[in-house]
């Protein structure tokens, strides 16, 4: 499916300014910046990162009101050009960064305006992760709620029924849910999803230092949301090449790519950036990073599965060849004992 979603939706006439120019920090001065932001996460006690549409750009998928974004272009009456779709694209090194700094106990809750999956895709725990505007991959139940992670884009957005419905099974092996399964993906009309907001507001409330990665913080409420931190006396960084609509609430304002900007934060924090193995689901921040709440999608899934299957019934075989060669033993100690006394 094409990476141009918006044109799936309805018009939208309140784009906001596009096309602003950019900024770029001299390399003395954004490594002074990135300095100053390291020491800035190692004193919080409550990090909380908003990522926008600029994290994505080095992936081939492109933003909206930058200088060649979708609707920048659309204003000049040029054509966007896309570089991949969303099952091909990668995580960049900035998703991978914050999945490191999760890992790391420095970053408790990330907030994305992004629908292109590729947060959940890295690896990143989806119980502290709110998509606040749906997620290309991701069906959900409109009876029970429950919600199903795709390995290729549900198709259709707005809301709209896919097709599919829920295979949850009620209590005690009853039938099926049954319910409808709908996309995540918002219409510009549609309410925010109370779940993934509600955890965002909270976790606004609680943070003691916002950062925001490459979004220009034009679209209520999710651009908002920073200054909830701001309000509880918390600190708010941006990292964006074009003005922002809340500049002048920042501590720290850097103007340079995102990759550029994570890699030396990195770096000054000690950590190294996780691999990207591959599209990867995982649940809960809780379990183990080895254990079976990671999970490949939908088919890699059965294949897991299955492996694990064929796993256990070794394991059962050579368990019964343990036992089958310890009975041999004994009884072979037994007959010699028993030769050893008719000698006597």
């Amino acid at each position: 499916m094409s990476v141009n979603y918006a044109a799936g939706l309805s018009p939208y006439p309140d784009k906001g300014v596009c096309g602003l120019p950019e900024k770029f920090d001299s390399p003395e001065e954004l490594k002074a910046k990135v300095e100053t932001l390291a020491e800035m996460i190692k004193e919080s006690q409550y990090f909380v990162v908003h990522s926008g549409a600029g994290i994505s750009t080095s992936t081939g998928i492109p933003d909206f009101r930058g200088p060649k974004g979708v609707w920048t272009l659309e204003e000049r009456g040029e054509s966007p050009h896309f570089e991949t779709t969303f099952e091909d694209a990668r995580p960049s090194l900035t998703h991978m960064a914050l999945l490191g700094l999760q890992r790391a106990g420095y970053l408790k809750y990330l907030i994305s305006q992004n629908v292109d999956g590729l947060h959940v895709r890295s690896g990143f725990p989806r119980d502290l992760l709110s998509e606040l505007h749906g997620n290309m991959f991701v069906e959900e139940c409109e009876k029970c709620g429950r919600q199903y992670v795709r390995e290729k884009v549900i198709g259709v957005m707005g809301l709209k029924p896919t097709g599919r419905y829920c295979e949850v099974v009620r209590s005690r092996g009853l039938r099926a849910c049954r319910g409808k399964l709908i996309s995540t993906i918002l219409d510009w009309e549609d309410a925010l999803p109370d779940r993934d907001l509600n955890r965002a507001e909270d976790a606004s409330r609680r943070a003691d230092l916002a950062l925001t990665l490459g979004t220009s913080l034009q679209i209520k409420p999710s651009g908002d949301l920073p200054l909830i931190t701001k309000r509880k006396g918390g600190k708010v960084a941006i990292v964006n090449l074009q003005p922002t609509k809340h500049d002048k609430h920042a501590h720290l304002r850097i103007h340079g790519y995102v990759d550029e900007v994570m890699k030396p934060l990195l770096d000054l924090l000690g950590l190294e950036i996780p691999k990207w193995e591959g599209p990867t689901i995982c649940e809960s921040s809780t379990a183990p990073l080895d254990s079976t709440t990671v999970i490949k999608p939908v088919t890699a899934q059965r294949k897991v599965k299955k492996a694990v299957k064929e796993e256990r019934k070794r394991d059962a075989s050579e368990l019964e060849n343990d036992k089958s060669t310890e009975e041999r033993e004994a009884v072979s100690v037994k007959r010699e004992k028993l030769e050893l006394k008719e000698e006597k």
